[in-house]
């Protein structure tokens, strides 16, 4: 079959099962594909486990012991811990690390029969808007090399979006898987806080963090995030006690009467003209399927950039202690005692933007500040959520844009952070309330370039987000546009 990595996760995994093809061929196509790293979107690649986990679902294959995904690819950004690839998030401070255990959402897409590719390239501890802030270079984006893929989940984008795999792992702490997947022409989902497991998931904002698919259509999408959802009380302290759901069977639901929020406040100044057209065009598409627009207010929406930017930082600048030199990953070599290799090795380890974040963090939770910045800031967090709740009570979905424009060129903000941070503004109110998020492709912007998107759910409903945006792309064809020469 020539035309393997253009397959959908579905088609693929239907072809495999009816043994039209094997995981052996599978795999060898896909790992043939990364040769020469394309968009730098990979960090580590081990073939001969990727064949060896390939011949192992061939067996279970032909036992007919296989899971519902087996021999299916799929690369993990490079936040989630593997035993058998470096895991190093994206820092110089990780570099070489190997855990001594999986993560749960690895665990459970090989529990499934998923092939593992390899490590994807990711903004330092999940921390960026771009994927520029990689100690390993930055990622290109498909559809113009001269451009970001978006962050932090950009090398899983990249990687989607190129064909080098089917599908990728994210995580989405303030937008990160939305917002790659939007500047990549690709569908992924943030479910709801605590319903994938953040065990083994690097910590960036252990209140934020949630780790998500990102594939081509939401029908993959749904295939992968049923196997990565469900309770893991034991192991993670912010999973939820639910069982896991299969989020294919809501599929091809009528969305008739369909009522879908449209915030006055996503679609005002700012929003560039080429991106409020390509929403606008979806929009009368969900129309001609029987949807309701209904216009809606989040008031807060714009407090939202302030509110993330003290509560992340504050978390990371706890989470980021443990690394110290004392344990694993980086240590500086000539120090005079303790303290001076705790400078000397975080100063060589982390980024520019990792030390940033850290030092908002630990000036905003310091004596004098915690009360004016960190407690204001968890109050209007509450505000938010609530704006979200009255929202919901007039509408079952809200739709808007993931960013005010399409992939800005690679180097454009450079010495700028808050430009990146602006960029947010969309994707972080529904982080901040731990909704479910989504984006889909929504049509083209300047260049050519993909317009995401972006629809938000009420808590659980994320069989429903995948529903409307499966009947979306039923009705057109974006999500199956491809970058030239893929």
């Amino acid at each position: 079959m020539s035309d393997l990595h253009t397959l959908s996760v579905k088609a693929l995994a239907e072809s495999l099962r009816s043994k039209q093809v094997s995981a052996v061929e599978v795999a060898t196509r896909f790992l043939a594909r990364t040769g020469g790293n394309p968009h730098n979107a990979f960090l580590d690649i081990d073939s001969e486990v990727t064949m060896a986990q390939a011949r192992a679902s061939d067996a279970k294959l032909a036992a007919g012991t296989a899971g519902p995904l087996e021999g299916v690819p799929v690369a993990h950004k490079d936040v989630f811990v593997t035993r058998d690839f470096v895991t190093t998030a994206g820092s110089k401070i990780l570099q070489g690390y190997r855990s001594p255990f999986d993560a749960t959402v690895v665990q459970r897409l090989a529990q499934a029969g998923m092939v593992t590719v390899g490590k994807l390239n990711c903004d330092e501890f999940a921390m960026g808007s771009a994927n520029e802030n990689s100690a390993y270079g930055a990622v290109t984006n498909p559809w113009d090399t001269a451009r970001v893929p978006g962050g932090s989940s950009g090398g899983s984008a990249a990687a989607v979006a190129a064909r080098l795999v089917p599908a990728a792992t994210g995580t989405d702490t303030g937008g990160s898987i939305r917002q790659p997947a939007s500047f990549c022409g690709i569908t992924g989902i943030k479910p709801t806080y605590g319903r994938a497991s953040r065990y083994g998931m690097i910590a960036y904002a252990s209140s934020l963090d949630q780790a998500g698919p990102m594939a081509r259509s939401a029908e993959d999408c749904a295939l992968l995030l049923s196997a990565m959802c469900g309770a893991d009380i034991d192991r993670d302290s912010t999973s939820l006690d639910m069982p896991s759901e299969d989020f294919s069977a809501s599929l091809n639901g009528s969305i008739e009467g369909l009522r879908i929020g449209v915030p006055k406040e996503f679609f005002g100044e700012g929003l560039h003209a080429d991106v409020r057209a390509a929403l606008d065009a979806a929009l009368r598409e969900y129309e001609k399927l029987g949807a309701k627009l209904v216009p809606i207010s989040l008031p807060r929406t714009e407090l939202s950039i302030p509110v993330y930017y003290i509560i992340a930082p504050a978390e990371a600048s706890s989470n980021l202690s443990r690394f110290d030199g004392v344990k694993f990953g980086h240590r500086a070599k000539d120090y005079v005692d303790l303290v001076d290799m705790y400078k000397k090795t975080r100063a060589e380890g982390f980024g520019n933007e990792v030390k940033r974040r850290i030092m908002t963090g630990a000036y905003v939770l310091s004596h004098g500040y915690y009360d004016a910045y960190y407690l204001q800031a968890q109050k209007i967090r509450r505000m938010i959520a609530d704006d979200f709740q009255n929202a919901f009570k007039e509408c079952d979905v809200i739709a808007g844009p993931v960013a005010p424009s399409v992939a800005w060129k690679l180097g454009e903000n450079a010495g700028d952070p808050v430009a990146d941070y602006l960029a947010d503004i969309f994707t972080l109110p529904a982080s901040l309330a731990g909704l479910p998020g989504m984006s889909l492709p929504a049509g083209f912007g300047a260049s050519g370039m993909p317009v995401g998107m972006q629809l938000i759910g009420n808590y659980f409903k994320e069989a429903q987000l995948l529903n409307a945006a499966h009947r979306l792309q039923q009705a057109t064809d974006f999500h199956l546009r491809q970058p030239e020469g893929i």
